[in-house]
């Protein structure tokens, strides 16, 4: 609008969001609610800033991210992906956001998600299967610090797991288990005497000890893609759809209060839905409010989930 010779005080565009959150928030919670039929979802968080009113600075809530994206195995769930704000990231919270969901949740290391596979919890099944981009990440910045023969080499080894992955993507879930289980089970079998032997001989508290352990952890969920075609290998499909929240952050510096941020998650998981689906967000956003505002029916609120949206 600026460029445009427009001056509108930056209180009015924060009005004008929050009535289009207002608005929205009917096609958010269908959104979400058809994300969590799905029985395979990717979880994750990042730090969202909002003013605490009245101590002239910010408290630390969280945008909590449920991702689906089947096209990599042919499945054809349009992909989408809903923010959640949270005041916390306690995993109290990803219990309430995922309540109803049961099947496969693609997650990184944060202990929080434990408690939706307690053994005393009561409610779906859930599956976590975790990130092999996580577990290679941490032997990358041991190697940057100067030599690291031990690191390198399991590096190479994961290195060799997503070269079979990129062989394999876009395939059927059935060709890319039989690939996996044909070239991936013996390298992960191998790496798993590696790890054995290495961990017995380095110290558990130095940098290396701690990237090995975080692999053992983690080994059964690191190794649930071998089980199961349709899981990936890591969490990365979340964490792009989490990098233009990230950016924003930087832009904007913090939600002017809670509400605020509940408008920001609403209409940016309208917008990244957009951007997966290969949508005009602008084009999206103003034929779906003009829809809504002409009396469009609750009950046929699906209709207006990004992926049906056509083009005029």
């Amino acid at each position: 609008m600026s460029r445009q010779g427009i001056h509108l005080d930056r209180s009015t565009l924060a009005d004008w969001v929050g009535r289009a959150a207002f608005e929205l928030r009917p096609v958010f919670d269908a959104l979400i609610a058809d994300l969590k039929r799905s029985t395979k979802l990717f979880v994750d968080e990042t730090r969202a800033p909002v003013l605490d009113p009245g101590c002239r600075k910010t408290k630390t809530g969280y945008f909590w991210a449920l991702a689906r994206d089947d096209r990599p195995w042919g499945g054809g769930a349009p992909p989408g992906v809903a923010f959640t704000y949270a005041p916390g990231r306690s995993g109290q919270h990803a219990e309430r956001i995922l309540k109803g969901f049961t099947g496969v949740l693609q997650v990184d290391g944060y202990a929080g998600y434990n408690r939706l596979i307690a053994p005393d919890r009561v409610g779906p099944d859930i599956t976590l299967a975790y990130c092999w981009s996580h577990a290679r990440r941490k032997l990358v910045e041991i190697t940057r610090t100067g030599a690291a023969p031990i690191a390198e080499e399991g590096v190479k080894r994961i290195g060799e797991l997503y070269r079979i992955e990129t062989e394999l993507r876009g395939l059927s879930p059935e060709t890319r288990l039989a690939g996996r289980q044909a070239g991936s089970a013996p390298l992960i079998a191998d790496m798993r005497t590696w790890l054995t032997h290495h961990r017995a001989r380095v110290a558990g508290k130095s940098p290396l000890g701690e990237a090995l352990t975080y692999i053992a952890k983690y080994w059964e969920g690191l190794c649930a893609f071998l089980t199961d075609g349709r899981i990936e290998i890591d969490n990365n499909t979340v964490e792009r759809t989490i990098r233009p929240i990230a950016l924003n952050r930087k832009n904007a510096l913090f939600a002017g209060h809670d509400a605020g941020a509940e408008n920001w998650a609403t209409i940016a998981s309208l917008i990244e839905t957009c951007k997966l689906n290969a949508i005009d967000p602008y084009a999206y956003l103003t034929s779906t409010l003009t829809t809504i505002v002409n009396g469009h029916k609750q009950r046929r609120i699906e209709e207006l989930l990004p992926w049906n949206y056509q083009e005029k």
